[in-house]
C-alpha cells in the first residue's frame, strides 16, 4: 500500500545555489550580497575561492546526487510525488521552479529546505525567498516548509559515522588525544541571539552545541574514548568592526596544537554536503594549518547522499502530512533541544535589517 503524503502533490528542494562556471561566480557573489553596497572590486576578490576550483562550486552537483537519491527512495516506498529545485541564489532560482509547478498544476508543496538549522540566514530567510517567489507568479500553489532537523537521526547518524570513520583513520598513537573540532558557518552575534523564537535567542548557536554533545557522547560509546569536544566557526564575513561567532577554526587549531593536543577530527555539523565552506574553510585551510602545526588532522563526511539522511526527508514529509491530516505522529528527535515546529512562531529568526513578510510561520 502507497504510503500516504495528502495533501501533497509535490515536493521542492530549496537550497542556497553556486556558481558553475568562472563567469558565474561575481554574479553571483553579487545575488548573495544584494543590498549590501559591496563593490564589484571585492567581490571578485572574495571569489578567488570558486576560481581556485575552476569557478564552480561543488553546491549544485551535490544537490543533483541528492534529487536522484530522494526520487528513487520515494520510488522505492511506493511514494508517486513530483520532486522540484529551486535555489536562493542561482539557477535553477525558486521564482521559476515556482512558475514551473503552478503551470504544472501544482496544489500543495512540501518543502525542504538544505539548512537544518535556526537562524535568518538559515530559515527566516528562505520562509521571505517563498514569500516573494509566490507573490511573483500569479495562482502559486500553497508551501509548506519541513521543520528544521538538525537533530532527526537520519541527519545525525551520518555524522556520527563520519566522526568514527575520521578517528579511525588517525594514526593510532595520536588517537587517544585526540580533538573533536564540530565547524559551522559563523553569523554576526546579533543574528545568533535574534535566532528561534522572541525571548528565547541563541537557538543557532545552541542547536550546535546540542548536536556536538549527542555527537560526541555516540563517540564515546562506540570507542570508549573520552574526548574532549567544542564548537568553532569558519567563513566569517562582513565589516571587521561587526561582531561574529568565534573562535575561528584555524585559530583554535593553533591553541589546540599549543595545549599539547595530539590530533583532531574537524567535523562540519553546520553543512548538510561538503560546501564551499567546507572543501576550501576546512579541506584547504583549515588542513594547510593543522599541517604548519605539526598537528595530525581529519575531515569527518558531510551526509550529503547517504541513505539514512535520504530517508529523513521522505520521513519529515508523511511526518508533515499527517499533521496537516489532523493525525497525531511522532517526531524523532535526538539530544536536548526536542523536535521543532512545523510553523515558525510569530517573530522568529527576525530579520534584523528590516521587516519583511515570509511564508511558512505562524504569522503567514
Amino acid at each position: 500500500m502507497a504510503l500516504d503524503v495528502r495533501p501533497y502533490d509535490a515536493l521542492l528542494l530549496l537550497s542556497f545555489g553556486g556558481p558553475e562556471r568562472p563567469e558565474d561566480v561575481v554574479p553571483f557573489l553579487e545575488n548573495v550580497t544584494r543590498g549590501r553596497g559591496i563593490p564589484r572590486e571585492r567581490l571578485a576578490e572574495v571569489g578567488q575561492h570558486y576560481y581556485g576550483f575552476g569557478g564552480r562550486s561543488p553546491i549544485n552537483d551535490q544537490n543533483r546526487a541528492f534529487l536522484a537519491a530522494l526520487r528513487a527512495d520515494l520510488d522505492e516506498h511506493g511514494i508517486d510525488l513530483p520532486v522540484y529545485w529551486g535555489n536562493r541564489n542561482w539557477d535553477p532560482y525558486l521564482t521559476d521552479t515556482v512558475r514551473q509547478m503552478t503551470a504544472d498544476g501544482v496544489q500543495r508543496v512540501a518543502c525542504f529546505t538544505t539548512s537544518a538549522y535556526s537562524s535568518y540566514s538559515s530559515c527566516r530567510q528562505y520562509r521571505e525567498n517563498l514569500f516573494d517567489a509566490v507573490a511573483a507568479v500569479e495562482g502559486a500553489p500553497r508551501i509548506d516548509k519541513l521543520r528544521n532537523y538538525f537533530n532527526h537521526p537520519g541527519f545525525v547518524e551520518p555524522v556520527v559515522d563520519g566522526v568514527l570513520a575520521s578517528l579511525a583513520d588517525l594514526p593510532e598513537p595520536v588517537r587517544p588525544g585526540a580533538h573533536l573540532v564540530f565547524v559551522t558557518h559563523s553569523i554576526p552575534t546579533a543574528m545568533n541571539e535574534a535566532s528561534g523564537p522572541p525571548g528565547r535567542g541563541g537557538a543557532y548557536q545552541a542547536q550546535h552545541l546540542d548536536l556536538a554533545e549527542v555527537v560526541a557522547a555516540r563517540v564515546r560509546e562506540e570507542t570508549g574514548l573520552a574526548l574532549p569536544h567544542e564548537l568553532v566557526f569558519c567563513s566569517r564575513s562582513g565589516a571587521p568592526h561587526i561582531p561574529w561567532l568565534e573562535p575561528d577554526v584555524n585559530d583554535r587549531l593553533t591553541e589546540l596544537a599549543s595545549q599539547g593536543a595530539t590530533s583532531v577530527v574537524m567535523t562540519p555539523i553546520g553543512f548538510v554536503s561538503d560546501h564551499m565552506e567546507v572543501i576550501y574553510d576546512l579541506d584547504t585551510e583549515a588542513m594547510a594549518t593543522a599541517e604548519s602545526l605539526g598537528l595530525p588532522a581529519r575531515r569527518s563526511a558531510t551526509p550529503g547522499d547517504d541513505a539514512r539522511f535520504v530517508a529523513a526527508v521522505r520521513e519529515l514529509l508523511l511526518e508533515r502530512a499527517a499533521v496537516e491530516r489532523g493525525e497525531q505522529v511522532t517526531r524523532p528527535a535526538v539530544g536536548g533541544t526536542g523536535p521543532l515546529w512545523d510553523r515558525c512562531p510569530v517573530g522568529c529568526c527576525r530579520n534584523l535589517r528590516e521587516e519583511r513578510p515570509a511564508l511558512c510561520g505562524e504569522d503567514a
